[in-house]
C-alpha cells in the first residue's frame, strides 16, 4: 500500500465514523506506515498506568490513533469536512481544498 496521506500535523479534523462521529479536533501525530492519527480528545480510551520513577500510578486517559480514512480535513467557513487536493505553481506544492480551491 503506497497511499498517500494529505493530513498532517496540527490540521483540524472531523471524525467521519466510530464512536466519536462528528467531533473535531487537531492532529497530534500522523503514523504513515499504519495509515494512522492521533487527534486531541478523541477516540480516548482509560488506561491502568503502573507507578514509575516520574509518575504516579492509577488510570488515565489516552489518545489512541485513528484511522485515516475515518478522518476528513475541517473547513471552519463551511463547518464541514472538505477534501484536500494538491496544486503545482512554479514548481511549488500546495495543498489546497477541492470544494473552493482556495488553499491550505
Amino acid at each position: 500500500m503506497n497511499n498517500k496521506i494529505k493530513l498532517k500535523k496540527g490540521d483540524e479534523v472531523i471524525v467521519l465514523a466510530g464512536k466519536d462521529k462528528g467531533k473535531t479536533g487537531k492532529i497530534v501525530k500522523v503514523i504513515p506506515k499504519q495509515m494512522k492519527a492521533v487527534v486531541s480528545e478523541i477516540n480516548k480510551v482509560k488506561k491502568n498506568q503502573k507507578p514509575d520513577n516520574n509518575q504516579p500510578g492509577g488510570i488515565i486517559d489516552k489518545d489512541m490513533p485513528i484511522h485515516i480514512s475515518n478522518l476528513s480535513f475541517y473547513d471552519a467557513t463551511l463547518k464541514k469536512g472538505v477534501r484536500i487536493g494538491y496544486k503545482l505553481d512554479n514548481n511549488k506544492k500546495t495543498r489546497v481544498n477541492k470544494s473552493t480551491g482556495k488553499e491550505i
